[in-house]
């Protein structure tokens, strides 16, 4: 049925003016074998970027104008007046090996097994955008409306039944194609899937093949290099991070200084509480955030959770003993579970940031920003509950230098960095929106140990939680993704 389809369109394409050749190329004419899938085929030479594909592609999805599955970017190179400009026209890539796919704590990706097109499901995604920030061609896009993820699917269903893809179909140059290729062959020599302007295809195996202009790779490059836009800050984010990691610090330092209290081990559990709470506005869709316990075997979300999860447990048992007489002898064991629990959910939160895509992120400084900020902060929380002991005061001076010594050496670094993406994230905190923003992080940690020896922990805590939310915020807004080349967009920020 599927080939008789294919015939039947192919037909009608002749019959409406189209060449023959023109109705072969569109869509394959045979059916796939085994270790065979479909891909997209751009040829960057036909390309006049008339954005018909972009348009074809919202309309049949039903997707509104700021989300496009289908973008669009420019290229341009040469010398004056000698120059060119060229056009890139991408969807999803239908990687052989797909990093949405693999970070997804629902398991709403998956490898269709008939064709080889990368599926997602809205009805499995919770909306946590991990995916988002796993792909380096930034095809996974956030429906804020729906509260779900979308991307490409190449346009499956009409696929199935014989007809090309929407993108295809209004193309007026035949620039976007459908072909067959092998992925056992294709896994091993990919080398048509690189283009200026694209993340590194090794990466994830892009199938999409590309033709380019004559000599090409050595004279054109992405013209949004000057055009470099803040990241969205993630308020729920910063707030369950900061505070969950404040609690784990309070409860390592309150514990190997056998100060558990019952009021203590309750504050701490209304922290977690906190916490846990509010982690759940950053998805689309709160109601299911039980979903991203799931794949905890791969997902490193689903291990947060699951970590964190079980360190509220801990704590919850711990305030629980401590009110009860009887059970007291329990408190210093469910501590120092609790203690392991806390350490495990902290690198694993660390851990769903280190991915590829996002490379001012994907450095040894995140997990020690978040091991010493827990460190930071729990000296603090112990010194208000513990009302000034000495010992406390001199932990909070020791992990405030660690904490700026950490981000004066991140910083240090993405400034001499080769990778683009992580140079212009330095030139977005050292630009007049945020480097204000830095200057009062590293001010606010010098008072926080200012008010700590003054004494006055309640000030300390304060500057101290100022300190790290800043920080944080920094981390959020500043990330550059890796992208392919797009048009002059978003606010502008001077990359050396």
């Amino acid at each position: 049925m599927e080939a008789e389809s294919a015939d039947l369109v192919r037909m009608t394409l002749v019959a409406n003016g189209a060449s023959p050749e023109l109705a072969q190329a569109l869509i394959p004419s045979r059916q796939l074998e085994a270790g065979e899938q479909y891909r997209f085929h751009f040829d960057m030479t036909k390309c006049i970027g008339c954005r018909s594909c972009e348009v074809a592609c919202n309309e049949q999805n039903g997707n509104p104008a700021h989300i496009q599955w289908r973008r669009v970017g420019e290229l341009e190179g040469g010398v004056y007046p000698n120059t060119q400009r060229t056009y890139l026209s991408m969807g999803c890539n239908h990687c052989l090996s797909a990093d949405c796919l693999r970070g997804c704590p629902v398991n709403a990706y998956t490898k269709d097994p008939l064709t080889g097109i990368v599926l997602h499901s809205t009805d499995a995604c919770i909306g946590c955008q991990y995916c988002v920030w796993n792909c380096p061609y930034s095809v996974p896009q956030f429906n804020a409306e729906r509260g779900v993820v979308g991307k490409c699917d190449m346009c499956r269903g009409r696929l199935l039944d014989g007809r090309e893809p929407a993108c295809v179909n209004a193309c007026p140059e035949n620039a976007i194609q459908i072909e067959i290729v092998n992925k056992e062959a294709w896994g091993k020599d990919f080398h048509t899937a690189e283009s200026p302007g694209m993340p590194a295809a090794g990466q994830t195996i892009s199938t999409t093949r590309i033709t380019l202009p004559e000599q090409s790779s050595s004279w054109l490059e992405r013209v949004d290099t000057g055009s470099i836009h803040l990241e969205h800050a993630h308020p729920s984010l910063i707030a369950m991070t900061t505070v969950m990691q404040a609690s784990f610090g309070a409860l390592a330092v309150m514990t190997l200084a056998h100060e558990l209290s019952a009021a203590v081990l309750t504050s701490l559990w209304l922290l977690t509480t906190f916490a846990l709470n509010v982690s759940v506005f950053h998805l689309g869709r709160p109601a299911y955030a039980w979903r991203a316990i799931r794949m905890w075997r791969r997902s490193w979300l689903s291990r947060e959770v699951l970590c964190f999860g079980l360190f509220y447990g801990s704590v919850t048992a711990c305030a629980a003993a401590a009110w009860l007489r009887e059970f007291q002898w329990a408190i210093t064991p469910l501590a120092y579970c609790g203690i392991l629990l806390g350490m495990c959910g902290t690198l694993a939160s660390a851990a769903l940031y280190l991915v590829k895509a996002r490379p001012s992120w994907n450095t040894i400084h995140t997990p020690v920003d978040f091991l010493v900020s827990a460190a930071y902060l729990g000296s603090l929380v112990a010194d208000v509950m513990t009302r000034g002991f000495v010992l406390h005061r001199n932990l909070v001076l020791v992990f405030a230098v660690l904490w700026g010594l950490n981000q004066s050496i991140r910083i240090a670094r993405l400034r001499s960095a080769n990778l683009f993406e992580r140079r212009a994230s330095y030139n977005l905190l050292r630009g007049e929106q945020l480097v204000y923003w830095v200057a009062l992080a590293f001010l606010s940690a010098g008072a926080s140990v200012l008010f700590a020896y003054a004494p006055l922990p309640w000030l300390a805590l304060f500057a101290g939680t100022v300190t790290v939310v800043i920080g944080r915020y920094l981390f959020f807004v500043s990330v550059v993704p890796l992208s392919m080349g797009l048009t002059f967009i978003g606010s502008r920020a001077e990359v050396a």
